[in-house]
């Protein structure tokens, strides 16, 4: 039995789990906010596990333009780890909370692998971002593939011991992305090919407005790039003013930030970067 709280109808969107190392790196913890915002705006909920490092970082991003789920390894009114009490209230009201273990349960060890299995199983394909070759994300990852459930990995130096575990994945079989159209392009694939349930309502959601967009990314990347200056703009203004969907100007913005091109201020305004 699940206790919830926030907004039970963000489980009725398609959904991705992003899940990644606690002591992540500067690189990892900006890569998985990036993604997280990139991917929200396009349509998806992001599940994580309300941990330090990654998870902490996808729930912030998924906020910044969508909504998210936390998947929490202690009872519902258990705050964990300390320092998440203000995003575990912003998830609370602009997402969902989810636990398994009765209220008042402080989280244990032992808990840990069983709220894994619930965040693979709420979404289409679980992402990892950074892992240590012996981890819970590894774990979340291999209950994936033993659901079904695409698995996708962001490579990184063998020199890091922070990228050992998603290197690992990779010559297992997962998936290996470096942008968001490549996630997207993983899920709609899961959508195409598996029979159940889960598939069968990311089709649904996603057939009114399919990924694929008549825009080739070199125009799209020039219609925002010719609307931004050093002043900054609402994103809602640059999707209205280049007629694109939200999903591709958040690619390009992404692709821009990642660049050190574009710059992001407060109340979702971007601007060119200094």
């Amino acid at each position: 039995m699940l206790a919830a709280r926030g907004d039970l109808s963000v489980l009725e969107r398609p959904a991705l789990a992003i899940v990644g190392a606690r002591n992540a790196s500067a690189a990892g913890v900006r890569l998985a906010r990036l993604w997280a915002e990139g991917l929200a705006a396009g349509g998806l909920t992001i599940v994580s596990g309300l941990a330090r490092g990654i998870d902490a970082a996808a729930h912030r991003g998924a906020l910044e333009a969508g909504t998210t789920v936390a998947v929490v390894a202690g009872g519902i009114d258990v705050v964990y780890p300390p320092e998440n009490a203000a995003l575990t209230e912003e998830i609370a009201a602009g997402g969902l909370i989810l636990a398994e273990a009765p209220p008042g349960t402080e989280p244990q060890a032992r808990h840990f692998p069983r709220r894994n299995r619930i965040i693979a199983g709420l979404a289409a394909a679980t992402l990892v971002v950074e892992a240590a070759p012996r981890s819970g994300s590894l774990i979340t990852a291999r209950m994936a593939a033993e659901f079904g459930r695409d698995v996708l990995a962001v490579p990184g130096s063998p020199l890091d011991p922070r990228a050992q575990g998603c290197n690992q994945l990779i010559r297992e079989g997962a998936t290996l992305v470096q942008r968001v159209d490549e996630i997207l392009e993983a899920l709609s694939a899961f959508a195409a090919d598996t029979g159940d349930a889960l598939g069968q309502r990311f089709q649904l959601a996603e057939s009114p407005a399919p990924n694929v967009s008549p825009w080739a990314p070199e125009e799209a990347r020039a219609k925002v790039l010719a609307l931004l200056s050093p002043a900054p703009v609402q994103i809602d203004e640059l999707v209205r003013q280049t007629g694109l969907p939200a999903a591709d100007v958040a690619s390009v913005l992404l692709d821009l930030e990642l660049e050190g091109a574009m710059e992001r201020h407060a109340g979702g305004r971007v601007a060119l970067g200094t």
